[in-house]
């Protein structure tokens, strides 16, 4: 079995010998466009170019280094019959978890104020949290999403979900389809949004769902960046009807220097790290799969191409 690994990666050989660990068997190759055709079975990949499709016509499946799949889907030159397996969670739902947690915990428990008054050498305590009044809403409830969205609710904030279909998750509420998305949004006076990016869902975040939510509410954007419109949550939160955001991806990463979100006081950044790729979990679920496809049993994660995901 002959398997590229396609990735900008600067040093692939850290991927490599945890792959030859776990599959010793299989032929790896770190593949780049000079190189001839290598006639592989399978392809590991992260921001493949459109040339390798061209080269290896023969690939059997493609397994993306991610969760999500929304920049694999773009690529012209992807055979439409191609399978596509993406990760299951891979470490990056604890991650999720933990990076949620505190952010709602920073925003609910005014962390910020303490840290002021920390410089000022005075404490003046503020109101307790009350958390029946912070409403907590995820668009999206995937396998990454529910952790966040459990742990959350142990702590006794009111959680709900909003997706496709219906979900059953002990402690959770949900609502699923169009005609329920403005209950949700109503309810909800921090949105956390982790949907996969589809032609759907691109700029789903924008005025008019703004409009819907609770004054002084909160965004909390772990999707993608172009799930959101930049300029409608500008005037959301110039206007009041946000009181703040969280932003860990962007249209555009690195954000450029002179984008105004740097320096807005209502909106705090994080440069993609919410739930990055763990190396060895994710070995040991590709290899697992491979594994199991050369058996010939039935494999979980690939892609619907209609859906997006």
């Amino acid at each position: 079995m002959k398997i590229l690994f396609v990735s900008p990666d600067p040093r692939p050989e850290r991927w490599i010998q945890l792959l030859e660990s776990a599959l010793p068997d299989a032929d790896w190759v770190v593949w780049h466009p000079e190189l001839p055709h290598q006639d592989a079975d399978y392809a590991l990949v992260w921001q493949p170019p459109e040339i390798l499709f061209k080269k290896e016509p023969q690939l059997k499946a493609i397994f993306n280094l991610g969760a999500g799949v929304d920049a694999l889907l773009k690529l012209s030159k992807l055979p439409k019959t191609l399978p596509i397996y993406r990760l299951e969670d891979a470490g990056m739902s604890a991650q999720m978890a933990e990076y949620l947690v505190h952010q709602v915990a920073e925003i609910t428990r005014v962390m910020t104020i303490y840290r002021q008054q920390q410089q000022q050498k005075v404490w003046r305590m503020q109101a307790p949290c009350r958390r029946h009044e912070w409403p907590i809403g995820f668009l999206g409830m995937g396998q990454i999403a529910q952790k966040s969205a459990q742990a959350l609710a142990l702590l006794e904030y009111p959680v709900a979900s909003w997706s496709r279909s219906k979900k059953a998750l002990t402690g959770i509420e949900s609502y699923a389809g169009e005609d329920q998305l403005t209950a949700f949004v109503q309810r909800s006076r921090i949105l956390i949004n982790t949907l996969p990016l589809t032609s759907e869902t691109h700029s789903f975040l924008n005025q008019r769902l703004f409009d819907q939510m609770p004054e002084k509410s909160v965004l909390i954007n772990v999707g993608r960046g172009q799930h959101l419109n930049e300029m409608d949550l500008l005037n959301a939160l110039e206007y009041g009807k946000l009181s703040h955001a969280v932003l860990d991806v962007f249209s555009e990463e690195p954000l450029p220097s002179s984008h105004p979100f740097w320096s807005h006081a209502k909106i705090t950044l994080t440069p993609h790290i919410s739930a990055p790729t763990l190396r060895e979990e994710t070995v040991r679920q590709i290899t697992d799969k491979l594994q199991r496809i050369a058996k010939r049993e039935e494999v979980s994660g690939r892609v619907d191409r209609e859906r997006g995901y």
